[in-house]
């Protein structure tokens, strides 16, 4: 999915009222649980005028993970599957 959409799609995750938590899903299998809107950071862009940056950090399950939206491969809310509300990241540094 181009990075623009997903970027997109996290800022209306993030702006949804009520606030729902949801996964970013990395392409290496990384699952980021973002569980509050202030706990994942990137500039967004103005549209028309400049574009989004390209890398975004969320702190999950304690420590801060760096990726980049061109390696993330979906985003969705978290649908109440997740036993322990904790990401599954191996590591604190994407591809």
């Amino acid at each position: 999915m181009q990075p623009e959409l997903i970027r997109t799609e996290i800022v209306r995750l993030m702006r949804q009222v009520p606030f729902v938590p949801f996964f970013i899903m990395m392409e290496n299998g990384d699952r980021v649980f973002v569980e509050h809107p202030e706990n994942i950071a990137f500039d967004a862009g103005i549209t028309g005028q400049r574009p989004g940056s390209r890398e975004f950090r969320a702190l999950t399950g304690g420590m801060w993970y760096f990726g980049t939206f061109d390696k993330v491969s979906l985003a969705q809310r978290d649908l109440g599957d997740s036993t322990d509300g904790q990401s599954s990241a191996s590591s604190s540094q994407s591809d």
